[in-house]
C-alpha cells in the first residue's frame, strides 16, 4: 500500500472533477461559452526517498490537469519519465484502495483535513516571509533614496 493513498485521493478527486464536466448543469454553462477551470495537482514531488521521483508526475498526468512541481522533479521526469497510462476518469481502482485503508484503520478524510491545514499554514508562511522580503528590499531602497 505504500505510496498509493496519495494515488487513490487523486483519483478519486479526478473521478469527481470529470463527473462534473459531463453534469448537465455543466454542460448548459459551456454551451454559453464557460470554460472549465484544470485542476490542479500542487507540489507533487515524490517525498519518499524509496519511490520514483516521478511516481506522481507519472500517476497524476491527466486532460485536464496541471501540475505544479520542484525543479527537480521537472528535470527527472524530462529525463526518464513516463506516462504509461493517463489518469482514469471513472477513478480506476481508489475506492479499492481506500478502501484496503480504511480497513487497515486509516482515516482518510482526517488525515486529508490535517494536510490541508498543513498546506494551507505553509503557503501562509511562505507569503508572509515573501512579503517580508519585499518590505525589506522596498526599505532599503527608500534609504538608498534618502528616505
Amino acid at each position: 500500500m505504500r505510496n498509493r493513498l496519495g494515488i487513490a485521493v487523486a483519483r478519486q478527486a479526478y473521478k469527481a472533477y470529470r463527473d462534473l464536466l459531463i453534469s448537465p448543469q455543466w454542460l448548459q454553462l459551456a454551451a454559453k461559452g464557460a470554460s472549465a477551470q484544470r485542476l490542479l495537482w500542487a507540489s507533487t514531488g515524490t517525498k519518499d526517498p524509496k519511490a520514483s521521483v516521478t511516481l506522481y508526475i507519472s500517476a497524476l498526468a491527466g486532460p485536464d490537469t496541471v501540475n505544479t512541481m520542484p525543479e527537480a522533479t521537472l528535470l527527472a521526469f524530462a529525463d526518464h519519465g513516463q506516462v504509461p497510462n493517463a489518469l482514469p476518469v471513472d477513478g480506476g481502482d481508489c475506492e479499492t484502495v481506500l478502501d484496503g485503508f480504511a480497513r487497515g484503520g486509516i482515516d482518510a478524510g482526517k488525515l486529508a483535513e490535517q494536510l490541508q491545514r498543513e498546506g494551507a499554514e505553509a503557503f501562509v508562511e511562505s507569503w508572509n516571509d515573501l512579503m517580508q522580503c519585499i518590505e525589506s528590499k522596498a526599505h532599503a531602497v527608500r534609504a538608498g533614496a534618502g528616505g
